[in-house]
């Protein structure tokens, strides 16, 4: 009769908990359906022992072999990610994504001939031909409808992803197609940025409009306090007014010009504070 241990199938371009069955010269070996998987001694902890469980990342080395490590890749398989492209060859470009072995984009997956140094945005996919981990720039059909559970203001993560004339192209919550108003920013971002957004508009072609402020009055409440917070750092003064431009105001309060006239009408009228042309004051 064999036992009955329950072993793992084993998900590869993602963190897995396996258990460590045995110990070698050259590391420990895992438990799973896959069979036994080396993690290499470099990246066995001091205070291991067999039987426990470990949670690893498992892909393939450079000769397709199946390995764990316990380094944690900067994106794993099924997400949308933003890397550097470290060296080209006559078949792709590899990516760096913090793993020993670089993460390979083919030829006929680059929207542009990837270039050593440059970042692109990239999805992460398991290629069923040959099972290994592979890129791709042309990564619009990895991209999912809008859910009904998401709804207008909603908080999302966003994902810097490209600039355009209109604006600023975004994955959302590493899923949806997302574009943030070119007029509406006032923050400088980089492509590969990740920021929390809100939902302001679900459109037709089930892309997301997106915000950097909370949708509608909610945000009022928020901008007032921050309003007062910095009007007490600076001894309840501040040189700034609704004449003031969007730019100073989002660096001096990180809002919208728009948001902020709003929460300076809410303030005055609570009678908080005083407005002058060039400030404002702490009642």
């Amino acid at each position: 009769m064999g036992n009955n241990k329950f072993t793992t199938m084993v998900a590869i371009g993602d963190y897995n908990d396996l258990e460590i069955i045995k110990e070698v010269d050259f590391g420990v070996y895992l438990d799973s359906d896959d069979g036994e998987i080396l993690l290499p001694t470099k990246y066995v902890p001091e205070d291991f022992r067999v039987g426990q469980t470990i949670r690893v990342f498992i892909y393939r080395d450079s000769e397709d072999r199946i390995i764990a490590t316990t380094l944690q890749p900067k994106a794993k398989v099924g997400d949308f990610a933003v890397l550097e492209v470290k060296q080209t060859n006559n078949y792709g470009a590899f990516l760096d994504w913090g793993l020993e072995k670089d993460l390979f984009v083919p030829f006929q997956n680059q929207r542009v001939k990837m270039e050593p140094g440059r970042k692109y945005l990239v999805y992460i996919y398991m290629d069923e031909t040959s099972d290994r981990i592979v890129a791709t720039a042309k990564y619009e059909k990895y991209q999912k409808p809008v859910p009904e559970s998401l709804s207008e203001g909603d908080a999302v993560e966003v994902l810097v992803a490209g600039f355009t004339e209109l604006g600023i192209k975004v994955i959302v919550n590493n899923a949806y197609s997302g574009l943030l108003y070119k007029n509406e920013v006032f923050r400088d971002l980089k492509l590969g940025d990740k920021i929390t957004g809100y939902v302001r508009k679900i459109r037709e072609d089930d892309k997301i409009d997106v915000s950097l402020q909370k949708p509608g009055y909610q945000e009022v409440p928020d901008a007032a306090q921050i309003i007062l917070n910095k009007l007490a750092e600076n001894n309840g003064r501040l040189n700034l007014s609704d004449t003031s431009s969007p730019e100073a105001i989002y660096e001096a309060l990180g809002m919208s010009k728009k948001v902020f006239k709003k929460a300076l009408g809410s303030l005055y009228k609570a009678g908080k504070i005083e407005l002058a042309s060039d400030s404002i004051t702490l009642k």
